[in-house]
């Protein structure tokens, strides 16, 4: 296994929409799927998407860890798992805006839009389904890499651009509220 390089925001593969995985099981989509479960956590991330290791094609993979899936239905994470030539739909048409950041836009996030459940398909190497039916940020997630599939980072998708910035900024700028908020409660009691 090894560590693949990322693409990043600016590079043309970004912007493409990927070809489907004619064998899910040959050889080197088996090998690109580990080394991009090991970039993925080495990065850290919880996703990863084909073009964002420079290979358009319509596979990914992503992971929901326990403390992160702690809203979600069921409460539980989601292990390492691969989706290849991915199928997504909406359930209903409530949505829900959330902080996302991306591996290709390192050291910013914004705040977008996404379905608050989904139902996803797909197949792993080994041709077996994968399918399910996901909440919050087990959604967002899948919705965030399955987009990289259609040529769509998530800067396209923010609605008000208040709330997209680098990440040391923004945490300063909420860190400076709290302090704020925490002087206004004192000086009211």
């Amino acid at each position: 296994m090894a560590i693949l390089k990322i693409a990043r925001m600016g590079n043309p593969v970004l912007l493409r929409k990927c070809d489907p995985v004619p064998d899910p099981g040959a050889p080197e989509i088996r090998r690109l799927v580990a080394d991009m479960m090991q970039t993925m956590e080495d990065a850290p991330g919880v996703g990863l998407a084909g073009p964002q290791v420079y290979v358009p094609l319509r596979l990914f993979v992503f992971r929901v860890p326990a403390e992160r899936a702690s809203a979600d239905l069921n409460n539980r994470g989601v292990p390492n798992t691969v989706l290849i030539n991915p199928e997504i739909e909406a359930i209903g048409e409530e949505t829900g805006l959330n902080w996302e950041g991306c591996l290709s836009i390192p050291e910013m996030r914004a705040v977008v839009p996404r379905a608050l459940r989904i139902r996803y398909r797909g197949v792993d190497c080994d041709g077996n389904p994968v399918e399910g039916e996901a909440t919050l940020f087990h959604a967002r997630v899948i919705q965030h890499e399955n987009d990289h599939l259609d040529g769509i980072l998530y800067p396209m998708r923010v609605t008000d651009f208040r709330y997209f910035g680098f990440n040391a900024e923004l945490d300063r700028v909420a860190e400076e509220q709290r302090q704020q908020q925490a002087a206004q409660a004192a000086a009211e009691q």
